[in-house]
């Protein structure tokens, strides 16, 4: 008879919920590394913004042309803010992602941590009975002689 643990279909939905739930973290990784790569395109076109506009100001420029180039440094500013403010959302998603991902971590390796220790048990059981059955056989070897 083999080892059949009695709960395997209650670990295989814990594997999955776990598997579900490090997908989801992995996901807004990817989403918080895609935000500061924008953040930084967004701080390098208020540099080069600030930077055409301090040229153009050296230089004598139509005004409507000044307050465009300070319009694209404004425009520019706001985007990066709100990048920032989305990536520290995705941070506070991310702490609680994480924390789903651990409970159903700890869930599944109860689990796990249970089936090995029946496992084991089993296991232990039965080369006891193999044994009582050798020496058995080996019992009624020797009554006969």
């Amino acid at each position: 008879m083999a080892f059949r643990f009695s709960l395997a279909t209650v670990l295989r939905f814990r594997q999955s919920v776990e598997k579900r739930e490090e997908l989801a973290l992995q996901a807004l990784l990817l989403e918080m590394a895609r935000a500061r790569r924008e953040i930084e395109g967004a701080s390098a076109a208020v540099t080069a913004a600030r930077n055409a506009r301090s040229e153009a100001l050296q230089r004598t420029l139509p005004a409507l042309q000044i307050q465009s180039m300070a319009f694209d440094v404004d425009s520019a500013s706001e985007r990066r803010e709100t990048l920032l403010k989305r990536l520290e959302a995705l941070e506070k998603q991310r702490i609680a992602q994480t924390d789903r991902y651990q409970a159903a971590h700890r869930d599944r390796q109860m689990l796990s941590d249970m089936k090995t220790r029946q496992r084991d048990a089993w296991e232990e059981e039965r080369a006891r009975a193999e044994q009582r059955f050798l020496d058995d056989v080996f019992g009624a070897r020797a009554q006969r002689h």
